[in-house]
C-alpha cells in the first residue's frame, strides 16, 4: 500500500547536518552512539498523518509512494525544512529582565521564554538579543527515513 495525503504513518528517522553529524534519531541505539541521548524523552517510530503539516514538508512529499519496510534518504532544503533565518524572529529584551530573574545572560544560551525557545544571539549594551529562528533555519538537513506502518485514510462512505 503506497502512502497518500490522509494516511496514518509510524516510522523512524534519522536527522543528520550535511556534514553527517546526526541532530536528532527516533532510535534509542543511534541516539547513545552520537552522543545526543536524552534520558526523559522516548525513542520509538513517529506517527504523523501525511499532509496535516505534523513534519516538515520535504519528508512529508519524500514519504508519498513509500510503502511499509522502505527506507529512503532524503536532502531536505531550507525551503522544505525549517524556512530561512529571519531578522523579524530577532528581539531585543532588557537585560534587567535577566537580572530580574535572577539569570546571567550568556551569548549561544537557550531561554525558555513566554514565546518559546530562544538563543541569545548577542548582548548590546542593555540589551539582550532573542533569536527565535528555528536552531536548524537556514539549514539543509538530510533524514534517513523507514516506514513502519501505514494505516490508510477512511474511505468515504
Amino acid at each position: 500500500m503506497k502512502i497518500e495525503t490522509g494516511d496514518f504513518v509510524l516510522f523512524n528517522y534519522t536527522g543528520r547536518y550535511e556534514n553527517g553529524e546526526v541532530f536528532d534519531t527516533s532510535y534509542e541505539d543511534v541516539a547513545k552512539e552520537n552522543d545526543i541521548f536524552v534520558e526523559e524523552r522516548e525513542y520509538g517510530p513517529l506517527g504523523i498523518t501525511v499532509g496535516n503539516g505534523e513534519i516538515i514538508p520535504g519528508l512529508e512529499e519524500a514519504m508519498l509512494g513509500m510503502e511499509a519496510g522502505e527506507k529512503k534518504t532524503v536532502v531536505v532544503p531550507p525551503e522544505k525544512g525549517y524556512g530561512m533565518p529571519r531578522e523579524d524572529l530577532v528581539v531585543p529584551v532588557p537585560m534587567e529582565q535577566f537580572s530580574s530573574a535572577g539569570l546571567e545572560p550568556v551569548e549561544g544560551m537557550y531561554v525558555m521564554t513566554d514565546s518559546g525557545l530562544a538563543k541569545i544571539a548577542s548582548i548590546k549594551g542593555e540589551n539582550v538579543m532573542l533569536d527565535f529562528n528555528h536552531p536548524l533555519a537556514g539549514k539543509t538537513v538530510v533524514f534517513d527515513i523507514e516506514i513502519v506502518e501505514v494505516k490508510k485514510k477512511a474511505e468515504e462512505a
